[in-house]
Order: structure tokens, then sequence, then C-alpha cells
């Protein structure tokens, strides 16, 4: 049984405190940048214009992953307490609100620039795991989205929570929605790479598939808890976007 009891600031210069959460934002999007740019992007145009489009992605994952903290999990907090938006440093950020962050970057940059916005969607999900996988790395580090009691061998005590063994259902997500998810759409890029929006549509059926399963395994959200049929409301956004990449795959797939 692994015991953790990590110190979520990585460094402290004076009074600054720069926390894991915070370098594996910084990490994910600077390696998948490179990524993108080394590997991925096969239209020249795309290329060209991808360092100004990241200015528009990183505000979208921001900005979106914030208000749909706020709006998905904890409404009447904020309203009650509307200057803790603004407090980020504090957590609160939800991947399908920095999804829908993205995908409105993203179709407002490529729009400007009289261009495809799945040409810009698609790098960004073939890239996107490897944020994922750095997310949850630092959750687990956090000690937060912790896992349910249970007595497997893997289990893990979180010090900071009650030092019972829980599932470690961060690295359950960083495999895999961080590694398979992103082995599978490479595997998937060489059979589409001539249909844009195919690998957003698979992207968004993969990792909700990925994270309903993970769910299980999961804690819900305190202030929530089960809301649907013993569903959290993670599972239920997740069938929404299945449905959604289903819709768009079938979409895409089928354009000639």
């Amino acid at each position: 049984m692994f015991i953790n009891n990590f110190d979520p600031v990585a460094l402290e210069i004076f009074s600054l405190e720069i926390r894991w959460y915070s370098l594996a934002y910084i990490f994910g999007i600077i390696l998948g940048w490179i990524l993108a740019k080394k590997l991925f992007i096969q239209d020249i145009e795309v290329k060209n214009k991808f360092d100004d489009y990241l200015t528009y992605l990183i505000i979208g994952i921001i900005l979106g992953g914030r208000l749909g903290y706020i709006i998905i999990y904890n409404l009447s907090f904020y309203i009650n307490n509307p200057l803790d938006i603004f407090k980020i440093w504090q957590g609160g950020m939800s991947f399908h609100g920095g999804l829908i962050g993205v995908i409105f970057a993203s179709i407002f940059f490529a729009e400007k620039n009289n261009q495809n916005p799945f040409l810009y969607m698609d790098i960004v999900a073939l890239v996107a795991p490897v944020g994922l996988f750095f997310g949850r790395i630092a959750n687990f580090i956090n000690s937060e989205l912790y896992g349910t009691i249970t007595n497997v061998p893997w289990a893990v005590t979180f010090v900071q929570i009650d030092n019972l063994p829980r599932h470690p259902s961060q690295l359950y997500e960083a495999l895999l929605e961080g590694l398979f998810l992103f082995l599978l759409l490479i595997y998937f890029k060489n059979k589409f790479s001539n249909k844009p929006g195919v690998i957003s549509g698979l992207f968004l059926i993969i990792y909700s598939i990925f994270r309903f399963i993970v769910e299980f395994y999961r804690v819900p959200d305190e202030q929530l808890g089960y809301i649907f049929l013993n569903l959290t409301i993670g599972q239920v956004v997740s069938l929404i976007f299945i449905l959604s990449g289903v819709i768009l795959f079938y979409l895409k797939y089928e354009t000639r």
C-alpha cells in the first residue's frame, strides 16, 4: 500500500508558492505545443498560424475551465462568494468546461482567418491527453479527486484526507485519459487524416467513456454527491459528450 503525503507546493520562492497543479498546466501546454508543431500539423497554413492560435487556446482553457467548474459543480457557492471566482490558484477547474472553451476559441480564431476550425481542434485533440496526464498526476500529488475506499493491493492512503485505503483514481485517469487515449488517437490519425473533425469526434467519445468508467471508482464531489440513477455529475456530462462525439464522428466520417 502506498502512502500519499506529498506537498502540493512544488517550489517556494520567498513568499511565492509554485504549485504542482500550475506546473502541470504549464508543462502540458508547452509539451503539447512542441508535439503539435513537430509531429501533428500537416497543413502549412495551420502551422504558420498555430503560435497565434495558442494564445486563444490558453484563454479558452482557463476561462472555459473556470466557468465550467463554477456552473456545473459549485454554482451556489460562487453566487454567495462572487470574489472567489477569481481565486483560480485555490483550484476549481472543469475539464469539460475547458473543452467547451477550446471549441469556442478554435471557431473564433478559424473564422477570423477563414479556416476550418476542425483543422485546429483535431490537433488539440491529439495533444490534449498530454495535458490530461500531467493534470491527473498533479491531482494525485494534491490528494484531490481521490477514489473510493478499497482493499485492492495497489490502494493508496491519502494522509491529508483520512488515512483510509482508496483507489488511486487520479492514476487510473492519467493512464486512460492520458497515455491510452494518446496512443489510440495517434492510431486513428493515420486512418482519418483526410477527414477533419473525425479525430475530434473520437476524442469526445473515447475520453468520455474512460471518464465515465473511472467515476465509478472516484468519490463524487461533496457538494453534489450522486445526482441521477446513482451517477455523478461527471458521468452525466460524459454521456452528453459521448452523444455529441458520436454525432460529430458520423457527420464528419460521411463527409466526402
